[in-house]
């Protein structure tokens, strides 16, 4: 037994030295906060919330050293933000894929909330499918770990006992719980902020509030739940596609809706462009139209 502690030991102590490579400290104005290197080149991934309202940075080093860097861009949906430190040579993970994670793996957290790093080892607590966090942000795996909710924690990188990085670890997404920002979520919102400075959003140009319909209107819409219109936008696609005020939304690409969350799917970046069918009661009657979804403006100053 006492052997296989120290095999232990040891092991953890390793990993925690190579995740100490990956991490860094990023200093505000009035925060200071982890981040995980995401490439050589000087991006670095972290956690939204903990830097909320800062733009230029000061990033400390594995190796001591401090360079100057920049919020490159934010996705509050996902509780993400990326900086480009000025400098090369970075340290990067290797980040794997959540297939095969089960409930009491193992992992370990590394942050750095200081100039020194820390190390946390913690299990995955309770592992699901994609989920949907608070702000509408598509998260491609549910993994909650046991990692103590200490200073610093937020960006700091999970790993597991092979070494690989399965995500950036986040207090920001759910009450009480330190979550793992899986690697595809982080790949495709690194990708989106490194384009666009922002995740592009699909825009149909309405305003909704759930109904419960009976009777007619029920046996019309093919369920009990949908959306009433409360406004359309101006030469929004919605409008272009013959929507209007008072129409009752019963469906869109082909999926029933009952509240605002179910048109988060059709509204991902990756459906901007496509034309989609909506269904929608109109003074009682069903009528079929289209509608083509666009992307939404980020407005100037916006976070």
């Amino acid at each position: 037994m006492e052997n296989l502690l120290q095999e232990l030991s040891s092991r953890t102590a390793a990993l925690a030295a190579r995740g100490a490579e990956s991490v860094v400290r990023v200093e505000g104005r009035r925060a200071s906060a982890t981040g995980t290197v995401w490439s050589a080149d000087g991006v670095v991934v972290l956690a939204h919330h903990s830097l909320e309202w800062d733009e230029e940075v000061e990033v400390g080093l594995p190796s001591g050293e401090t360079v100057p860097g920049e919020v490159a861009g934010r996705d509050p949906s996902t509780d993400l933000a990326i900086v480009r430190a000025r400098t090369s040579g970075l340290v990067a993970p290797d980040w794997a894929e959540p297939d095969g994670l089960a409930l009491g793996q193992l992992v370990l957290g590394v942050s750095r909330p200081g100039r020194s790093a820390r190390s946390a080892l913690a299990m995955l607590s309770r592992v699901a499918g994609e989920w949907r966090a608070p702000h509408g942000g598509r998260i491609d795996r549910y993994l909650e770990t046991s990692l103590p909710l200490a200073p610093g924690l937020s960006g700091s990188v999970v790993m597991d006992v092979a070494g690989r990085a399965l995500g950036i670890a986040t207090a920001g997404l759910a009450r009480g719980a330190a979550i793992a920002v899986p690697t595809p979520t982080l790949r495709r919102v690194v990708k989106g902020l490194l384009a666009h400075g922002h995740v592009r959003r699909g825009y149909l140009g309405i305003a909704t509030v759930p109904v419960r319909l009976s009777g007619p209107a029920a046996q019309a819409a093919g369920g009990e739940g949908a959306l009433l219109i409360t406004g359309v936008e101006p030469e929004s696609p919605a409008a272009r596609g013959g929507l209007l005020l008072g129409d009752v939304l019963v469906s869109i690409a082909g999926t029933a809706v009952a509240e605002y969350g179910d048109l988060l799917p059709v509204l991902e970046e990756e459906r901007i462009g496509d034309t989609v069918p909506v269904r929608v009661l109109r003074a009682g009657e069903a009528r079929d139209l289209t509608v083509a979804v666009g992307a939404r403006e980020r407005r100037k100053g916006a976070r």
